[in-house]
């Protein structure tokens, strides 16, 4: 039918729009605050969607009704008062897309390779996935186009379609509903621990850098793994495991002890995440501040009881006015010969974020 492949090339349209402007949503993070439980919210320039209006029942319009010749089809928002504007309009639309696609265009467009999960991954599991049609159904299932193409489509076969009054009327043979089947997929299960600096040298500007690289990493490991728990530690001179916004949004003034949080990240691991089943990944971010006598302890840490444990440990040293910027140095220095999980970068600003990802995620591992 022309109207699926119409609305085929326009998802085609809005794919390459935002495959176009990625850099700009991956540096000032604009789907983070427009995200669902399965879907981002994404502003889009001149572009045109086409949908479905709803109108309200009993409330007359096109072919329903009593009207006369010039009657207004609908009414209208607002009361029309106000100064009239000399400049166009920004037509922006705010488009939905699902995190599985918008991860795929990050794996398309970063090059990333897919991740080949260790554990379970070879273990299959039963799930149910509304993949197919039927008949019957409850209403909360109806697919409202599915249903409206089959009514088009028996009216036209009737000669009761009439263009010039496209009124289309769904008898019960026409509705089509949503159904699910069992698929075999992977058990897959992967652990993210995130591990950042909250002393008083980490500023707003470096935190909302560290939540917008976050977002499109959980983005992208949700895509490869079935299965996916985020853990969150902060740190200044003592660690401790919060929850997501306690993570974003606390400040502490105290001095800087990595190794705090490496010892928590350990524990953690070794209670929570047994190596043999979890896929885990590290990410720590830091302005590179620690206190001087503590760099040996948290380097033995991590070599000893944190790397043997992950796939892959991501170092992202943001820079702050207030940071040294020592650690990145220090464990260059402590892994000359940095084995193939360790993974280090900077993040300047929030335009490296772009480049941080493919560092971070371009191993697959």
């Amino acid at each position: 039918m022309k109207i699926e492949r119409d609305q085929s090339r326009f998802k085609q349209i809005v794919r390459g729009k935002i495959r176009e402007n990625l850099r700009k949503y991956v540096t000032h993070g604009e789907m983070i605050g427009r995200k669902g439980k399965d879907l981002v919210s994404i502003p889009l320039p001149q572009l045109d969607v086409p949908h479905f209006r709803y109108g309200k029942n009993g409330s007359g319009g096109v072919a329903q009704g009593d009207g006369e010749e010039g009657d207004q089809v609908s009414p209208g928002e607002g009361d029309g008062k106000g100064p009239a504007g000399s400049d166009p309009g920004a037509h922006v639309v705010e488009v939905e897309v699902s995190l599985d696609e918008l991860a795929a265009i990050l794996g398309d467009e970063l090059q990333l390779p897919r991740i080949e999960p260790k554990g379970q991954d070879k273990i299959e599991q039963v799930k149910g996935r509304y993949r197919s049609m039927r008949r019957v159904g409850p209403e909360s299932l109806r697919h409202f186009r599915r249903t409206y193409m089959q009514g088009l489509r028996r009216q036209i076969s009737e000669g009761a379609y009439v263009p010039e009054r496209p009124h289309v009327v769904p008898i019960r043979e026409d509705k089509r509903y949503r159904s699910w089947e069992p698929v075999q997929v992977p058990q897959a299960n992967a652990a993210i621990v995130y591990i950042m600096d909250v002393s008083g040298s980490m500023t707003d500007e470096q935190k909302e850098i560290v939540r917008t690289a976050a977002f499109w990493l959980d983005t992208w490991l949700k895509s490869q793994y079935d299965g996916l728990d985020i853990c969150y530690i902060i740190h200044d001179a003592a660690a401790k495991e919060v929850d997501e916004h306690t993570f974003y949004h606390t400040r502490e003034s105290g001095g800087t002890r990595i190794s705090s949080a490496y010892k928590l990240c350990a524990e953690i691991l070794q209670n929570r995440f047994p190596t043999s089943e979890w896929n885990i990944y590290v990410f720590q971010f830091s302005d590179g501040d620690n206190w001087g006598e503590d760099n040996e302890r948290s380097m033995a840490l991590l070599k000893e009881r944190i790397l043997p444990q992950v796939n892959q440990f991501c170092y992202g040293q943001v820079e702050s006015p207030y940071g040294s910027g020592e650690f990145l140095r220090s464990l260059g220095t402590a892994f000359g010969d940095k084995p193939e999980k360790l993974v280090l970068t900077e993040i300047e600003t929030k335009e490296a974020i772009y480049d941080a990802l493919k560092v971070f995620l371009g191993k697959g591992a």
